[in-house]
């Protein structure tokens, strides 16, 4: 098993939420918005998702400084981003080291399309449960921020299986609680989650499902 740690945490506490609001905002209703993963989700009203996901320079930069260290990237190193949204993360990453080999997918044909110049290349629209088309230990590094908790405990499986498959080191973050108040706070805020578990439970799963790489939680409180 990996260890625990600390890339997106402190980007993810910026940010302020109305927890309350959320879900008393016909928040059903929205969820079946969300869930299908396109322009409202990404660019439409905040009550649907991100209220508007635009590139930022910089925003990214400190989460790729850390991958590309901790991780011993160099030029030439392959790079999978499972669930890269519009692929920011990439895009960063890019910069910092132009000759990484990074590839990456996403469920929202949205996303894909809203990637940037750098980025679009590179990346396809594909399920993260589904079989990857890549060979077995053929990336460096396989990522994959904020997807997993969308899938229930099947297509989990599914897709830790496929990140071990084609990664030789991994990195994983979701959203999880350590307590009741976090509890509360994950189920008004989210839209797409499928696996509202705890930090231990998620731990026990990694472990269950063969996931040996690193990971890390977000938390709502």
């Amino acid at each position: 098993m990996g260890q625990l740690r600390n890339f997106v945490t402190p980007l993810h506490q910026m940010s302020k939420r109305d927890y309350l609001a959320r879900m008393v905002d016909e928040k059903v209703a929205c969820m079946n918005v969300a869930k299908q993963y396109g322009a409202d989700y990404w660019d439409g009203d905040r009550r649907y998702g991100y209220g508007g996901y635009k590139f930022m320079p910089g925003r990214w930069k400190p989460v790729a400084e850390a991958l590309i260290r901790t991780y011993g990237l160099r030029p030439g190193s392959r790079v999978l981003d499972v669930g890269c949204g519009k692929g920011y993360l990439l895009h960063e990453m890019l910069l910092l080291e132009p000759k990484l080999l990074v590839r990456g997918f996403d469920v929202s044909a949205h996303g894909i399309d809203c990637a940037t110049d750098l980025v679009r290349p590179h990346i396809f629209l594909h399920q993260a449960q589904a079989p990857y088309p890549f060979a077995n230990q053929e990336f460096d590094l396989v990522i994959s921020l904020g997807t997993l908790h969308n899938l229930k405990l099947p297509d989990l499986a599914l897709a830790l299986g496929e990140i071990e498959r084609t990664g030789r080191q991994g990195y994983v973050m979701l959203e999880s609680y350590r307590n009741d108040l976090e509890l509360f706070n994950l189920q008004c805020w989210a839209l797409t989650c499928e696996s509202f578990l705890g930090h231990q439970e998620w731990v026990w799963l990694y472990q269950h499902f063969g996931y040996s790489g690193d990971y890390e939680f977000i938390y709502f409180d």
